[in-house]
């Protein structure tokens, strides 16, 4: 004796669908157009041939060891050429308008200049040479979606591929600065790990609240996620920085 199919089959539960935390990425927009205009006062300065702006905030170490600390982040904002600039900002509308949906206003932007402080960080403790340029912000971002894709992936449709896509993008990024000259590798090794540990212990960690049929997403960590993930990242890279000053020079 056979059931009808329609008996037989087992019931499919429900596919429901969340509404993901969502706010409009005014500070990457800010960034974009605050990093643009600080290049177009490095061209006009080097068309006067004193190029005040890059001579104030470069990573330069020796500044750096004499008190101007603000060279730990000012570097992000600036750049060597428009290819340095376009790829940069090509990268910080891709990853900074989801990643600022999802982190808030606030959480993005201490990611962003975290990130850029450690990279800086780093730099300043193992590359003696001057560098500039944002991509110590965006190597931060890169690995603040990835831990973001990883802490949520149950939650987030084709989680592998798109964690495999990112591990790609970063190992290629980094094979090409180790292999090549007038690329600051720590700063990017610096921005990830800043990226990695702010995400980690202070990004967006969704779950699922309410009953059938009213389901809602919402963040454990909304409130205290900052200020987590701020204490990390200086918890890490102060005393990294202390050691700058009596690192060998």
């Amino acid at each position: 004796m056979e059931q009808p199919s329609s008996l037989s089959a087992s019931p499919q539960p429900p596919t429901l669908e969340l509404a993901v935390p969502n706010v409009r990425p005014y500070v990457t927009y800010i960034l974009f157009g605050l990093t643009i205009f600080v290049y177009l006062l490095q061209l006009a300065g080097q068309a006067l041939n004193f190029d005040l702006i890059t001579f104030l905030g470069i990573k330069y170490n020796d500044f750096i060891r004499a008190g101007q600390v603000w060279r730990l982040v000012t570097p992000v904002f600036l750049h060597g050429s428009i290819l340095h600039i376009g790829f940069n900002m090509y990268a910080l509308l891709v990853y900074g308008r989801s990643l600022e949906s999802r982190f808030g206003h606030v959480r993005f932007t201490l990611l962003y200049f975290l990130s850029a402080f450690a990279g800086n960080v780093l730099s300043f403790i193992l590359n003696t040479q001057p560098s500039l340029g944002a991509s110590t912000g965006i190597f931060g971002l890169v690995a603040a979606e990835a831990t973001f894709i990883l802490q949520n992936r149950n939650m987030i449709a084709n989680a592998g591929r798109r964690l495999v896509n990112l591990f790609y993008i970063v190992g290629i990024n980094l094979l090409l600065g180790f292999t090549s000259t007038g690329i600051d590798n720590f700063g990017h090794l610096g921005g990830l790990l800043g990226g990695l540990a702010f995400t980690w212990f202070g990004g967006p960690r969704w779950k699922v609240e309410g009953v059938y049929p009213h389901f809602r997403l919402v963040d454990e960590r909304e409130g205290q996620g900052a200020i987590t993930g701020v204490s990390i990242v200086l918890l890490i890279f102060v005393p990294l920085a202390a050691l700058g000053w009596i690192w060998p020079k």
